[in-house]
Parts: structure tokens; C-alpha cells; sequence
């Protein structure tokens, strides 16, 4: 493999313990693969060169566990990782496997789980921190509802937002540098999930008490999913300053969450993902969270770890290779890319209204003539792409 292709923890790649670790049980079928013991995965992932490991508090402890198994589960993860120095960037809380959460967590009608999801979270923050995450991420999977009579979603909302606030007040009064993250999702396993875009997330963090401390956690299939473009959301999000994490795997389509490893399904999106990482700046962690198909092994498991990582560091190098085409820059030109970075009105609306070239003089037929040239453009990415141009 080409030196280039071989990630290192310079490219800030990380896993949840629950992708290597997925077993392979759906809806459907039992599991075809053992459980994996989280230091396991955490030497695997750092011999492959990955940067860091994120978890689920039941990851790590299972459900219900003594505070000796508790400490000792601990202890035996943080050794893992002082040997092989993964970093922990992010952590989470399973809110919604265990029955109580039939119902959602943070929502939940019932108002004693809703407390018990608040101290759970609570509990498994002060962990995170200990173990150096710096983001928290929070997917509401059972915060929804299949029946319109189930939910009142206003005051589902008043709840959720109440449960941010509190957090926000902890990890304040406990001077946390910890900053929370929405991961949205339209549905699945709730037939409809609150918060299900990122557009919606957005709209919900300005509501709240310190809207600084909470961003959001895109996922690519998340998105997809609903038949939206995963490189325009990400830049919005990117736009508003809230980009805190981002959760990278593959999606054929409007279909359920599959989950393949990052690269499988809409490549084209993928790419243009890819290249707007990185040419914006995006300082955070490249989190894969995938499953491995559950036809394999664990042959597959590490080989589809493996090349989560290679795919994105191929399409890191076809996107650069992309910008530093001249006839890319050309094309570029030609489709007034460059027009769009200029201010439309610089001297503001008296400027505006002022000029007759903007109205009263300007040939709308002329302008109307003019080509973008839009179709050499996507041709010259796609090219880049598929590798034929260098």
C-alpha cells in the first residue's frame, strides 16, 4: 500500500466500540459474530492506526453493573489505552436499548425515566471527562413516536430542551470543558425520531440556555436516509459554527440505517464530503460508525475498519489532486465560482438602489444566455474521482 494511504493518528481517526464490536444481530437474525472485549478493540484499532475510540457507557460497563465491575471495567480500558495511546475524543450514553426506554429517554412520558435517563447521562459524563472526551454526543434513537396521539411534540420538546439546560448547568458547574453534540436521525427505530435533520437540530440548539455548549453530530446515513445531501447540511452546519463531531459511514439511498464502512454507497457525496472537510478546516476527529456486514468474521471486521480509513484517505488525495488542477481552476472560473465569494451588495441597500445596472439597465435576456458550464465541471470531477486524471 502507498505510504500516503497508510493512516496514522495525525489523521484523527476514530471508532466507537460499538462498530467493531457489532456482532451482526438484526431484526431479523441472531448474531454471527462472539462479542468483542473492548481492550481488544482497542489494540486492534491502534495497530491499524487510528487515533482514537469513542463508546456507549454500556460499551464499556455492562447495564446494571456493580461498582466493582464498574471500576475494574475502567481500569482495564484505560490500561489498553495508556499502552497503545488512543486518545478518548467523544463519548456517549446508550439511552436506548435497555426496555425502560421503550418510550424514549429524555422524552419519555413517563417523567421517573426521564430522571433516571438524566442521572445515567450524568454519571457516564463525569466518565468521559475522566477519560478526556472533549464532545458528548447524544442520538435520541427512541425520542419519537409511531402514532400521532402517542406524542405531544411541543411538549416533548419543552422536555428535551429542559434535559439540555440541565446538562449544560452540570458540565458548568463542574468546569467541564465538555461540549454536546445532537446526532439526528429521521427514523429508526422510532418510526418518527424528533430532531431528524440537521436542519432541525440547528433550529433547537438556538433555544436553548447555553446554545454555546451544544452543536451537532451528523451522520452520513442519517441524512441520506431522508433523501437529503450530506456535503450541503455539513456546510451549513460548518457555517453556523456548530460542527462539533461527525459520524462517517456509507448509505445506498432512501432505505433503512446500513451502515457500511465509509466509501460503499453514494460515493460521489462521499467525495465531495471529503473535500469540504478538508478544504474548510475541520480540526475534529473522522469517526467512523459502521458495521461491518454481518457475512463476515472478524476477517471482515478489521478489514472493514482497515479500509474506512484507506477510502477516505483515497478520496482526501482525488479531492486535492481535483483543486489543484488548472483546468479545474478554469472551469472554476468559467461557472463564476469566483462571483459567489463577492458580497452582492457591498455598499449595502442605498448602493443597491441606487445602481440602474442592477435593474433598470440590466439585460435579463443577455444574462439569461450565458452558460455556467456546469457539465464540464462535474465532468472534470468525476474524472478526478474515478482516478483517470492526475
Amino acid at each position: 500500500m502507498p505510504h500516503h494511504l497508510l493512516p496514522t493518528p495525525d489523521d484523527r481517526f476514530t471508532f466507537g466500540l460499538w462498530t467493531v464490536g457489532w456482532q451482526g444481530r438484526d431484526p431479523f437474525g441472531d448474531a454471527t459474530r462472539p462479542p468483542l472485549d473492548p481492550v481488544e478493540s482497542v489494540e486492534r484499532l491502534a495497530a491499524l492506526g487510528a487515533y482514537g475510540v469513542t463508546f456507549h457507557d454500556d460499551d464499556l460497563i455492562p447495564f446494571g453493573a456493580e461498582e466493582t465491575e464498574r471500576e475494574a471495567a475502567v481500569k482495564r480500558f484505560r490500561a489498553a489505552l495508556d499502552r497503545t495511546g488512543l486518545t478518548v475524543p467523544m463519548a456517549t450514553t446508550n439511552l436506548f436499548t435497555h426496555p425502560v426506554f421503550k418510550d424514549g429517554a429524555f422524552t419519555a412520558n413517563d417523567r421517573d425515566v426521564r430522571r433516571f435517563a438524566l442521572r445515567k447521562t450524568i454519571r457516564n459524563i463525569d466518565l468521559a471527562v475522566e477519560l478526556g472526551a472533549s464532545v458528548y454526543v447524544a442520538w435520541g434513537g427512541r425520542e419519537g413516536a409511531e402514532s400521532g396521539a402517542a406524542k405531544d411534540v411541543r411538549l416533548a420538546l419543552d422536555r428535551m430542551k429542559e434535559a439540555f439546560d440541565l446538562l449544560g448547568q452540570y458540565v458548568t458547574e463542574q468546569g467541564y470543558d465538555l461540549r454536546f453534540a445532537i446526532e439526528p436521525k429521521p427514523n429508526e427505530p422510532r418510526g418518527d425520531i424528533l430532531l431528524p435533520t440537521i436542519g432541525h437540530a440547528l433550529a433547537f440548539i438556538e433555544r436553548l440556555e447555553r446554545p454555546e455548549l451544544v452543536g451537532v453530530n451528523p451522520e452520513t446515513g442519517h441524512e441520506q436516509m431522508a433523501g437529503l445531501n450530506f456535503p450541503h447540511g455539513i456546510a451549513q452546519a460548518l457555517w453556523a459554527g456548530k460542527l462539533f463531531h461527525i459520524d462517517l459511514n456509507g448509505q445506498s439511498g432512501i432505505k433503512y440505517d446500513q451502515d457500511f464502512r465509509f466509501g460503499a454507497g453514494d460515493l460521489r457525496q462521499a467525495f465531495w464530503l471529503v473535500d469540504l472537510l478538508e478544504t474548510a478546516g475541520y480540526e475534529g476527529p473522522r469517526h467512523f460508525d459502521f458495521k461491518p456486514v454481518r457475512t463476515d468474521g472478524a476477517d471482515g471486521v478489521w478489514e472493514s475498519a482497515k479500509n474506512c480509513m484507506r477510502n477516505y484517505l483515497i478520496l482526501k488525495e482525488r479531492a486535492a489532486a481535483f483543486r489543484a488542477d488548472p483546468e479545474v481552476t478554469a472551469a472554476l472560473t468559467a461557472s463564476r465560482l469566483d462571483e459567489l465569494a463577492r458580497p452582492t451588495a457591498p455598499d449595502r441597500l442605498a448602493g443597491l438602489l441606487a445602481d440602474r445596472g442592477a435593474y433598470e439597465d440590466f439585460d435579463a435576456t443577455a444574462a439569461a444566455e450565458r452558460s455556467m458550464a456546469f457539465e464540464r465541471l462535474d465532468q472534470l470531477a468525476l474524472e478526478h474521482l474515478l482516478g483517470v486524471r492526475r
